[in-house]
């Protein structure tokens, strides 16, 4: 599912328009139990080993408990960001990555785990902004953003079924 949100453009002049940016969600089963599932998905600290395709590279910034702030290299498809977020873990059931800095900025994906006789159901919601140059070609199609994004699902998925 594909919508699409406003957000205000800035100049040095202040606010001058309004653009649509992406928000979609993804639905996944994965025949795995449930925590192994959320241990793969939620190992961002192994990200540039286990998918360096997509984490060519990470830097963790602080860990606090089940936060943390991680410094992130990302590519989905022609997308390449390098990014501050910061990863929120409820322990299998719950990782919440929120963009705090970088061209992304304002960015939300949540990865939702729930538990079904076939394995793992994981529910995706990201919340896509772009700033800046970033925004202009990406916006025209919102549809290869949710694509790359579930692309990036299928190979977690084969790390999960292994």
């Amino acid at each position: 599912m594909i919508n699409s949100i406003l957000i205000t453009i800035y100049t040095h002049v202040g606010a001058v328009s309004k653009i649509p940016l992406a928000t979609f969600s993804l639905e996944k089963i994965i025949h795995a139990k449930r925590n192994d599932v959320f241990t793969i998905f939620s190992n961002y600290e192994q990200y540039d080993k286990l998918i360096p395709k997509y984490f060519p590279s990470i830097r963790i910034r602080s860990v606090r408990g089940d936060i943390a702030v991680v410094e992130e290299h990302l590519k989905l498809g022609d997308l390449e960001l390098v990014l501050m977020s910061k990863h929120v873990i409820t322990p299998f059931v719950l990782h919440e990555v929120y963009v705090i800095g970088g061209k992304s900025k304002g960015s939300y994906i949540k990865q939702e785990f729930v538990e079904i006789p076939e394995g793992t159901k994981i529910l995706v919601d990201v919340d896509l902004r772009l700033s800046g140059l970033m925004r202009i070609p990406k916006l025209l199609d919102k549809s290869k953003l949710s694509m790359n994004y579930s692309n990036f699902l299928d190979d977690m998925t084969i790390l999960c079924e292994n």
